[in-house]
């Protein structure tokens, strides 16, 4: 049988394989293989759903801020419901954390999007906070919730209208380098592409070996969450869907409003290998503990309960970017639990880098050194 070739076949539809693909689409042919039956069935449709532009590494929250305008403003036709709804972020310290909590309130681009609040505020803004454990607190106003499966179905729906096409259940078994083209053994057929993106999240070191690339290392970590009732004593006067995510500036726990119930979490990171994940009893059992030191929340009822894989490698940036040593290999990985957010960016970022484009300037103007995220810093050299 003959393979049908495309310019460009991206292995992985989740949220950065779809918006790169999205991207690419209107100029070239464009192929999604995603391994499981539907696109974003792991990272992407696990995210806690929330926009900052302060979180993560310095690149990271460039890319952030480079994907604001987009998620603010989508363009026509993207979208039938807003992608942002405004939450804030409220980030809390007890006595032994207020250096750590000031030493983040003191990066520029931090300073720039937040400001201090009194223990007192804090309280009014968070009001389930427990007397007598707040130190400190640093409030992001501008932080939203996202609609992740708006974003995720908007670039699907952009692609296939641009003629690009989703192959799911088309889990790669075999990489071929030959002719000028990469040759795709999948569990949906055969295919040949000038270029194939290496957007296969937790799962991107072992596309690299059937590719005969070098692995990038990647560390898959687990993170667990659930969705809580709020408890009884929790009054209408509380105003409790408006309080902002609430997080330990030493990431040990946060939760926020969902949906008239809370979604909570340890912000655990166990090593995982890549795999359908999901939360143990004990990480639960953790993460409603701790809110319970940290608040007057007495947790008694969870509904549901699940986990996702955040994959870095060991900097915790992420890897954009050609292979220096496997022509036509383009890595799209490591983005740890900011691949939602920063989507916008990073689709147009990889798609500047694989036409051998400059790096757009909105992102240079928002400080993000490139240089960081290229796959060779990953390599292990001779």
């Amino acid at each position: 049988m003959q393979e049908t070739h495309y310019d460009v076949a991206v292995i992985g539809g989740g949220m950065a394989g779809a918006a790169l693909a999205a991207n690419l689409a209107g100029e070239l042919k464009v192929l999604v293989l995603e391994r499981e039956s539907q696109p974003g069935y792991h990272a992407t449709g696990r995210s806690a759903a929330l926009f900052s532009a302060i979180y993560g590494s310095a690149a990271i929250r460039a890319l952030s801020r480079a994907s604001r305008a987009f998620l603010f403003d989508p363009p026509a036709g993207f979208c039938e419901t807003p992608l942002l709804t405004p939450r804030g972020v409220l980030y809390i310290a007890h006595a032994g954390q207020v250096a750590a909590l000031q030493a983040f309130a003191a990066l520029p681009d931090v300073a720039a999007g937040t400001r201090m609040v009194s223990v007192e505020q804090a309280m009014q803004l968070s009001p389930c906070l427990r007397p007598g454990y707040l130190a400190a607190a640093l409030y992001e106003q501008d932080a939203c919730d996202m609609d992740v499966h708006a974003l995720h179905q908007g670039y699907l729906r952009a692609l296939r209208t641009q003629g690009g096409r989703v192959l799911c259940d088309a889990s790669v078994s075999a990489l071929r380098r030959a002719d000028a083209a990469w040759h795709i053994t999948t569990g949906a057929g055969t295919f040949s592409a000038s270029t194939i993106v290496n957007a296969a999240g937790a799962w991107v070191d072992e596309v690299a070996q059937l590719a005969g690339a070098a692995p990038i290392g990647i560390m898959p970590l687990k993170r667990s969450a659930c969705i809580a009732e709020l408890p009884q004593g929790i009054t209408a006067n509380l105003h409790p869907e408006h309080w902002p995510l609430t997080i330990d500036i030493g990431e040990g726990f946060y939760f926020k409003p969902d949906a008239g119930c809370l979604l909570i979490s340890p912000a655990d990171e166990t090593p995982s290998a890549p795999c359908d994940a999901w939360a143990e009893d004990i990480d639960i059992a953790i993460a409603i503990e701790r809110i319970a030191e940290a608040s007057t929340l007495e947790i008694r009822r969870v509904k549901n309960s699940w986990a996702g894989l955040r994959s870095f490698v060991a900097d915790r940036n992420p890897v954009v970017g050609f292979d220096a040593q496997l022509p036509g290999f383009f890595w799209l990985a490591a983005l740890g639990g900011y691949g939602i957010q920063t989507a916008p960016a990073v689709g147009r970022l990889a798609a500047a880098l694989l036409h051998g484009k400059p790096v757009p300037d909105d992102m240079l103007a928002f400080g993000l050194d490139v240089a960081q995220l290229a796959p060779q810093r990953r390599m292990p050299r001779n």
